[in-house]
């Protein structure tokens, strides 16, 4: 299989200059439980997790960094995801690029990843597990019924993202 194009590939700065335009405008605590630690741990969840379901790395990071950046506060914020994926759509073409396909993998995770949902394409999947192993930092253990993938949903991966969300998270 022919590997999929870094989607930070010529753009100046790389990943760097998309996490600035993140910080930017991100509302919240940076170092708060939806700011830059949880999405470098929702980056390793998903990384791992791609090992296994064969997901797309470059829509896994985008998730990552984007999926909690337009939230308004750290509690109920149900629109969060849709106006993350709304941003995308300006970002795109400015500090990253995906094809139609991809994109719309990117945009439907945001979209949808505080519904619940847990059957829809192997790299959205993995986007919303990535994201629900980490929420040990909130004191929720992550509950398999909730999880989509069989990686995640294995009982040592559980432990290992708790802890590590436990570890790293702000106090």
């Amino acid at each position: 299989m022919k590997p999929l194009p870094d989607p930070f590939a010529g753009f100046e700065g790389g990943r760097a200059a998309l996490l600035e335009a993140v910080r930017s405008q991100f509302r919240l605590d940076w170092v708060g439980p939806h700011g830059a630690a949880h999405w470098a741990r929702v980056w390793a969840n998903g990384r791992r997790l791609a090992a296994a379901t064969g997901a797309d790395l470059g829509v896994v990071e985008l998730f990552a960094w984007l999926h909690d950046s337009c939230r308004h506060d750290d509690h109920r914020d149900p629109h969060h995801g849709p106006r993350a994926a709304t941003w995308a759509h300006e970002l795109r073409g400015s500090y990253f690029e995906l094809d139609d396909e991809r994109f719309e993998l990117l945009t439907g995770a945001c979209e949808e990843h505080t519904r619940g949902g847990v059957l829809a394409h192997a790299t959205v999947m993995t986007c919303w597990d990535a994201d629900r192993l980490d929420l040990g930092r909130v004191g929720i253990r992550p509950d398999p019924r909730y999880l989509c993938t069989d990686l995640a949903k294995d009982e040592r991966t559980i432990r290992w993202a708790l802890r590590r969300s436990l570890d790293d998270a702000p106090e």
